[in-house]
């Protein structure tokens, strides 16, 4: 039986959890949604709070998964990651990470994105 896309999403995400929460990042949220779009994974990392957008290839065919993070998707990362840092009264340290899968390959991109 085939696998539907959001099931793989799900599964990739489970990945990318299981693989910050081994390298000692606590979940804070995850698929966080505002209407500039949505955070998959918001982490800690010691005192950072983590904006993790995780994608998923089958290969490098197209570029692969850390390809398909374009201009578009990184604006919509940074105003939805605004929304989310309007519940803290001041700004703690973050960041913007990417887990991205090409295959069987994990890769965790640290600092994808630069104010």
């Amino acid at each position: 039986m085939k696998q539907t896309t959001t099931e793989s999403g799900r599964l990739a995400e489970d990945r990318a959890l299981a693989y910050l929460q081994s390298h000692g990042l606590v979940l804070i949220k995850r698929n966080f949604r505002s209407r500039r779009g949505e955070i998959d994974l918001i982490m800690r990392d010691a005192s950072t709070l983590v904006f993790v957008e995780v994608r998923q290839r089958k290969n490098h065919r197209f570029g692969g998964a850390a390809a398909s993070i374009t201009p578009t998707k990184q604006a919509r990362l940074w105003q939805s990651a605004q929304v989310f840092m309007q519940r803290f009264p001041s700004s703690p340290a973050c960041r913007f990470d990417a887990v991205c899968i090409d295959g069987t390959t994990l890769t965790w991109l640290r600092h994808i994105l630069s104010a």
